[in-house]
């Protein structure tokens, strides 16, 4: 049970596995008020950047779940770094099946709603982990432009324009789930240029050091053809933001 390695590679130097900076994470953070002792559950976790540094800076503890190996045990160095260690720990498994074992105060899955299908089955998801009153929070892309075709939607990585929702319909959705939003931070288009852009400076160099490897080839294709796909469609069409919910 792993990612398979094309995903490690790609975000070999990255330590959020979304287009959010540190920035973002930090404000997010403070959006939220954390008091310290704030117990969190975050399934996939990625590298844990965001336990780690509101462990750091809030005093929050809590656990995170993600199915990769290598971003496990990268969170893990990273809590160690941090000091925080005492206070967060990472398990290596599937998060779409993961519940606490006691209720928790905040409840995170931040750009991985495929764990429970979609929005609405991570939503149910989460809130069996979380106590009456608790926060949850969800990472989402939505359409910032109307897509003109199935062309663009593919070239986002949608299957087709129905798989994301423009902003306003995104947060109507969590509405008709039972949902109030209560607080969002959004990506750039600046957050979307670090995340994308970094990957194909990871894989360069990952394919001068490795050209006989297995994946070499498809390492090479996807180098020619990523950066323009990415400025013709996703820059200009897919946003991303984290959104804070509590249960009406």
């Amino acid at each position: 049970m792993d990612l398979p390695r094309i995903f490690t590679l790609r975000e070999s130097s990255h330590r959020i596995h979304n287009p959010f900076s540190s920035e973002k994470l930090a404000t997010l953070g403070r959006a939220l008020r954390l008091a310290p002792g704030t117990r969190v559950l975050d399934l996939a976790s990625g590298s844990g950047e965001l336990l780690c540094t509101w462990a750091r800076d809030h005093g929050v503890t809590g656990t995170g779940v993600d199915i990769s190996t290598v971003f496990t045990e990268r969170a893990r160095a990273r809590a160690a770094a941090l000091g925080v260690a005492d206070r967060v720990a990472f398990v290596h498994g599937d998060a779409s099946g993961h519940v606490a074992d006691e209720p928790v105060d905040l409840a995170a899955c931040v750009g991985a709603t495929w764990i429970g299908g979609g929005v609405a089955g991570t939503a149910a998801l989460l809130r069996r982990s979380l106590r009456p009153g608790g926060l949850m929070l969800i990472g989402e892309p939505y359409w910032r432009r109307e897509v003109p075709d199935q062309e663009t939607a593919e070239g986002c990585g949608a299957g087709g324009p129905d798989d994301f929702l423009p902003l306003h319909g995104l947060i109507g959705q969590f509405g008709v789930l039972g949902y109030d939003v209560v607080e969002m931070v959004l990506a750039s288009q600046d957050d979307w240029d670090r995340y994308q852009a970094a990957q194909w400076l990871n894989l360069r160099r990952w394919l001068d050091a490795h050209p006989d490897d297995e994946l070499a080839d498809g390492v090479r294709a996807e180098l020619t053809a990523e950066p323009a796909r990415y400025a013709r469609h996703q820059r200009e069409h897919l946003g991303w933001g984290v959104f804070a919910l509590m249960a009406r």
